[in-house]
């Protein structure tokens, strides 16, 4: 009896860090895609000639990011 009380406790233990995991490791990569990714793609395109799609996605972020309430 105790040991399938243990079993019951241990997975739903087990659940809970796999699931913060996931909500850690998806902040994580939010992060990464707005302070490193977004800008890289932003100036590649910028030095690619592609301007007229670069400044409207920037224009669009800085809106966003200026009424958002993060």
């Amino acid at each position: 009896m105790m040991t399938l009380l243990f079993m019951i406790l241990f997975f739903g233990i087990f659940g809970k860090l796999i699931g913060f995991a996931f909500r850690a490791s998806w902040s994580i990569m939010k992060v990464m895609l707005y302070i490193v990714f977004l800008p890289a793609i932003l100036m590649i395109m910028l030095f690619g000639g592609l301007i007229y799609i670069a400044l409207p996605i920037l224009v669009i972020v800085g809106l966003v990011s200026l009424f958002s309430r993060a």
